[in-house]
């Protein structure tokens, strides 16, 4: 590690010592982590590959009951532990993740992952494999999509142990080009260590 990035890390970790013990009532890297889903993120949101599948999705999930989503999330998580399942396997052979995938490679380690939601809140791609299917019930959701078209949400730095990186999600509703409706919501996973 080079002594710049030392002292990039250094002022990190501070900023996280400083979100926890309450000092800071915002994430500090808000308007950097702005700027990246202005100029980087939004761009692509109305590309054709993201709009398609999270209108498809859209009309396949829209019967589900309560118990149906819980008993897919359920079988998601199940299949996360074991490391591969049907569920999972249908979502990341979709062309809606190879998309994302593409998209987390050509950021050179700032995304350290992308998703994106339906309506209901379940998963319709995604670069990496989440925990869970159901999103609907986490912020990320709750206050971007049923929020409205240009909702955005940043949330806090968090030290992510599997990556050992720190990082904030930055969430952001998805609006149909063609009628500026709310169809979905996605997230992004920013290496703060990355940004300028």
């Amino acid at each position: 590690m080079t002594l710049g990035r030392y002292l990039k890390a250094l002022g990190v970790v501070a900023t996280v010592v400083a979100f926890s013990a309450g000092a800071a009532s915002a994430n500090d890297f808000a308007s950097q982590i702005t700027d990246v889903l202005s100029k980087q993120v939004r761009p692509w949101l109305s590309d054709p590959t993201v709009i398609e599948a999270v209108k498809a999705q859209n009309a396949e999930t829209a019967g589900l009951s309560e118990a149906e989503i819980d008993a897919l999330d359920k079988q998601w998580r199940a299949e996360a532990e074991a490391g591969s399942g049907p569920l999972i396997d249908k979502v990341l052979a979709g062309k809606l993740s190879a998309f994302l995938k593409k998209k987390k490679a050509a950021s050179d380690g700032l995304y350290s992952e992308v998703f994106v939601m339906d309506a209901k809140g379940l998963n319709v791609g995604q670069s990496d494999v989440t925990s869970d299917y159901m999103q609907g019930d986490e912020d990320k959701w709750q206050k971007t999509y049923p929020v409205g078209p240009d909702a955005v949400f940043i949330d806090e730095v968090e030290f992510d142990d599997s990556s050992g990186q720190f990082q904030s999600q930055v969430n952001a509703t998805i609006a149909d080009p063609a009628t500026g409706q709310a169809i979905g919501a996605i997230t992004i996973g920013i290496n703060v260590e990355k940004l300028d």
